[in-house]
């Protein structure tokens, strides 16, 4: 079953830590985005491989945008 992870807020992709392919574990950090000047990070909910990574660092996203799939 696959999990679309989805940005909560606008804002900056400030670090980016997988990348296709990659397998990661419940509460791995995923990727850290920049709001307001705050570091917010997003954890992975579940085990899984990413896939269909939609962001790199730097990137301008805004709220409810599909980062990444996790299956």
């Amino acid at each position: 079953m696959a999990v679309n992870i989805e940005t909560e807020t606008g804002g900056t992709i400030w670090k980016c830590l997988v990348e296709n392919g990659q397998s990661v574990a419940e509460g791995d950090v995923l990727f850290i985005m920049e709001v307001m000047k705050m570091e917010v990070p997003y954890e992975a909910p579940v085990a899984g491989t990413v896939s269909d990574l939609a962001i790199a660092e730097g990137d301008a996203v805004p709220e409810d945008h599909l980062a990444l799939v996790l299956t």
